[in-house]
Formats: C-alpha cells, structure tokens, sequence
C-alpha cells in the first residue's frame, strides 16, 4: 500500500467516504437541533472552523499501482471550544491547553499503520502550530461489549451512521497518550507536545514494535533457509 498523508480541505470534502460527510456526532449537541441534511451541516461547520482556526483534519490516501487513490482514514481534531459534543463526557473538560482530538479512524480492512501515521501528522501540525497538547475522549469498553448506556452515548443521531465516534483507548495508549481523567468506559488521554519533539518517541512506538517483529519474522526465516531445511519447526532447526 503507497499511503500519503494530507491535511483535509474543503476541496477535498467530497472525497470521503459517505459515512464520514454524514456523520455529526462532535459537531452537534446530545439535545441539540434535529437535522435534516448532516452532510450539508458537517461540511458548513469544517468550512467555518478552518476560516476561523485553520486546518482541522488528516487524510490517508491510498495509491493503487493502477493510478487510482481513496481515501482510507482521517483524523479530525479542534479547540473544545468549536466541538459541542465536547462538553458531554464525565470526564469533560479539556484542558485549557489542548486540542481535543475528536476521532481518528481508517476504512474496514486497513492496516493500524493507516491511523498511526495519522495521529503523527497531527502531531506534526499542532507542534509547528505551537500547541501544547493533544486530548481526546477514548473509548474503554470492547466493541463487542457494548451496553445499552454506551450505545444510547454514542449515539450519532440523525446522521444513522453505524461508525462508532470515538477512538480505542488502548490505541491512544499505544500512541503514547496517558490517561489523566479516568472513567470506566469513556477516559480522557493526553498527549505532551510541549516538549520539543519528544511526543515522537511515543507515537513512534508503535511503529518500532511492528517492525521489531517483522525483523524478528525475517530473521527467523533467514535462519532455517540457512540450515537448507526451510519447513523445519522452530527450536529443532537442523536436527536430523
């Protein structure tokens, strides 16, 4: 898979996919106005937030060897302040200092890669925008576990999308956010980036771990064509 990574315009508003033009779960309040056309309101509300504070948004491209590319993830985040659902957690509010990363996710079938590389192209614009910190609303509870009170949360509403809008807590985990309100399904991460470009070394982790192990896969590999015996079981290479 060739991946690019691009921050979101208006332009390229079209090219998501449908679920995520219709989906308004951060943009309108739990007891807000009922809408009729969400994707005319998600587009309005992205095109009023990047006139006012400036990019918003992630976009994973996948190139096909055919020369055709779509989109296979976003990432969206912005000031608390711009977010209605923001204030609907038990574990609101975001701090002062942060920008709230609403929902980063990739298309069914997608490598994780697709949203850790998302998650470091955020990353890299709010350091250069001279943010301090990422948080986000995660989600504790497995997909597969998930109760009447979680499912009435999160709840998209008119837009009837089946996506869920928040990230997995130990995806963030991973990508070197802490827990710093904790709640039993819907905690608040934090990710320091005030600290020059230390916030890499968490997000890279991830991506050290995958490739530890394919290095370990490979070597292993070497290891029994080297003994001419290539289906030979691991721990009994060259035993006759």
């Amino acid at each position: 898979m060739a991946l690019t990574i691009v921050p979101l315009t208006l332009g390229g508003f079209d090219d998501l996919p449908r679920h995520i033009r219709r989906c308004v779960y951060w943009e309108v309040a739990p007891d807000g106005e009922t809408l009729t056309d969400t994707e005319f309101d998600k587009e309005a509300w992205l095109s009023m937030l990047m006139l006012e504070w400036g990019s918003c948004g992630q976009v994973a491209i996948d190139h096909a060897v055919d020369g055709s590319t779509r989109v296979v993830g976003v990432a969206f985040y912005a000031p608390p302040r711009s977010v209605p659902r923001a204030a609907h957690f038990p574990t609101a509010p975001i701090s002062p200092d942060a920008v709230l990363l609403t929902w980063v996710g990739s298309e069914p079938g997608m490598d994780v890669r697709v949203k850790e590389e998302l998650v470091s192209a955020v990353c890299t614009d709010l350091v250069r925008r001279g943010v301090r910190a990422i948080e986000a609303f995660a989600l504790l509870t497995p997909v597969g576990m998930l109760t009447e009170d979680v499912v009435a949360q999160l709840d998209c509403g008119p837009c009837g999308c089946k996506t869920l809008p928040l990230t997995d807590a130990d995806f963030l985990e991973q990508m070197g956010f802490e827990t710093v309100a904790p709640h039993h399904r819907f905690p608040r991460l934090r990710l320091e980036l005030s600290e020059g470009l230390g916030w890499k070394a968490g997000v890279e982790h991830a991506l050290e771990q995958l490739l530890a192990a394919s290095a370990a896969e490979a070597a292993l590999r070497n290891a029994l064509e080297d003994t001419g015996d290539a289906a030979a079981p691991v721990g009994r290479v060259g035993e006759h």
